[in-house]
């Protein structure tokens, strides 16, 4: 066994990991109590720096996208991973640590005959990670997972952050689940579109009149982009964005130098105009808003957002609306309700999704064509639902969250209640926005805050913002400030006081 000394003892931190070198492999070290544990040295999310995060409560939480696993075994507790992390021997010999550079084998979760059928509807965050979830379980019945996009369950995030910017190719965006997990037996993918999911009889109708009968389904058919009833709007040329098909339909009509104009002032609004203007195209932003984001992050926050982009040569409009769109055999511009007219040959809508849950037969929706769940996201008898499309109970208050992370996280949770356990999202939501090289964080749902509390300057450099309802954290934004985000993701599933939080962040420093 080729055993390599490392560190000292002396040298570890029982909250922060430790990277060491291992022969070829670089590992970090965690230390809990009088245990060492080596792991893989990156995320296998999105290659995350473990050494980076932090240790606390029995997990070790990646520093970007706050994955966490068990200190004890590295097993995979909270997405975006969906993968538990390579764990390599260790040996303390006096005060030195040695460690293995073969990582040991994988154990396979044992399977059981089952005769029940499974079927996950939607291969995107939270059916990828219900997916993953079950056949880590060791689901032995008939797991059949239904899409129709192909090729499915890939990392959705990454269109509007670098794909549009001409930094990742399309077809070279993520995948969700690795190809050996994918050719589990009990897996049986079928690139479908569902007509009809009756709740009432459990069985769902495809598209070409394949009839499938289940014991319990998920789901997670997450959003349609919106298209506004507007004059012109089906016009070619005016593009959403929710699938690589519009990624690369938006790339093949770009040309550096022309002008797009984007509708909508949201996240994925912002985030691909920073990306259209990487790739070169001069950016139009139409706004119903003076400050963007003023509502979810803060007047404070947005303006200065709006102040980095404006920097980049991104023009905004507004407040204003579209009145209509303009154009031949393609649109050639937008005209505005304050009067302006502006010429381009693209256009893409930013104007939020739908619940896509046209298929649901025998259960009532909610006004926004949501479905409603309970704590443990069941929708009916044998069905949950998760995602996008999920109306759920969030601090006593019913809510739907559209987070990458979130949907993640309800998936793992739906699939474990469809086993026979009773889980309750409580957990902490998350997301990040990438804009112009600044990453920004937001932990927490702040729906009521009545002030920000401030450590740092969000017009120059790190800060973050507790968003809070008196003296309570209601939610958390931040630029830098990793591993005090880390702990926070972990320490806000409690009652949270500013003072509380102030002291956390000043006990973490990055």
């Amino acid at each position: 066994m080729p055993l390599h000394p490392v560190a000292t003892l002396a040298q570890l931190d029982q909250q922060r990991p430790l990277r060491v070198q291992a022969g070829a492999e670089e590992v970090i070290l965690v230390r809990h109590g009088d245990q060492v544990r080596a792991y893989q040295g990156n995320c296998p999310h999105e290659g995350a720096p473990l050494d980076e995060g932090v240790v606390c409560g029995g997990l070790l939480v990646c520093p970007w996208h706050k994955a966490a696993f068990a200190v004890d075994e590295g097993a995979v507790c909270e997405p975006p991973a969906l993968t538990g992390l390579r764990r390599y021997p260790v040996q303390i010999k006096g005060d030195q640590v040695w460690v293995d550079d073969q990582a040991l084998p994988l154990a396979a979760a044992p399977r059981h005959s089952d005769a029940r059928v499974f079927v996950v509807v939607g291969a995107g965050a939270a059916g990828s990670a219900a997916v993953a979830t079950l056949l880590d379980h060791g689901f032995g019945g008939r797991l059949v997972w239904v899409d129709q996009e192909q090729p499915s369950a890939y990392d959705r995030t990454a269109l509007s952050k670098f794909v549009i910017a001409g930094q990742m190719p399309p077809d070279e965006v993520p995948t969700l689940l690795e190809p050996d997990v994918l050719r589990q037996k009990p897996l049986q993918r079928l690139h479908a579109k569902v007509r009809s999911l009756n709740v009432a009889s459990r069985e769902i109708v495809l598209a070409d009149g394949q009839r499938l009968k289940y014991d319990a389904a998920l789901l997670a058919t997450g959003g349609k982009p919106k298209r506004p009833e507007l004059p012109g709007v089906q016009l070619p040329g005016i593009c959403v964005l929710r699938s690589r098909e519009d990624a690369a339909r938006l790339l093949d009509l770009a040309e550096p130098g022309q002008p797009v104009v984007i509708v909508g002032d949201g996240f994925i609004g912002l985030e691909a105009a920073s990306a259209l203007r990487k790739y070169g195209l001069q950016v139009h932003v139409v706004t119903r808003h003076a400050v963007p984001l003023a509502k979810q992050l803060g007047e404070r926050i947005g303006l200065s957002l709006r102040e980095l982009h404006e920097r980049k040569g991104v023009v905004f409009h507004g407040p204003t609306e579209v009145a209509a769109f303009e154009g031949g055999e393609r649109v050639e511009a937008v005209v505005l309700a304050n009067g302006e007219r502006l010429p381009t040959p693209l256009v893409l809508l930013g104007t939020g999704v739908t619940p896509a849950t046209g298929c649901l037969q025998g259960l009532q929706l909610g006004e926004d064509r949501s479905v409603q769940v309970d704590a443990h996201l069941q929708a009916a008898e044998g069905l949950w639902a998760a995602g996008d499309i999920a109306t759920f109970p969030l601090a006593g208050r019913p809510v739907r969250i559209e987070h990458w992370r979130l949907a993640q996280q309800q998936g793992v949770i739906a699939a474990a209640n469809m086993l026979g356990e009773r889980r309750r999202y409580d957990d902490v939501p998350f997301f990040w926005t990438y804009q112009h090289g600044r990453t920004l964080e937001v932990l927490g749902h702040g729906r009521q805050w009545n002030r920000i509390e401030y450590v740092g300057e969000p017009e120059h450099g790190d800060f973050i913002a507790l968003q809070c309802i008196d003296d309570q954290v209601e939610a958390v934004i931040a630029k830098g400030y990793a591993r005090a985000m880390a702990v926070l993701s972990q320490r806000m599933k409690r009652p949270l006081s500013s003072r509380e939080a102030r002291a956390l962040i000043d006990t973490w420093p990055d």
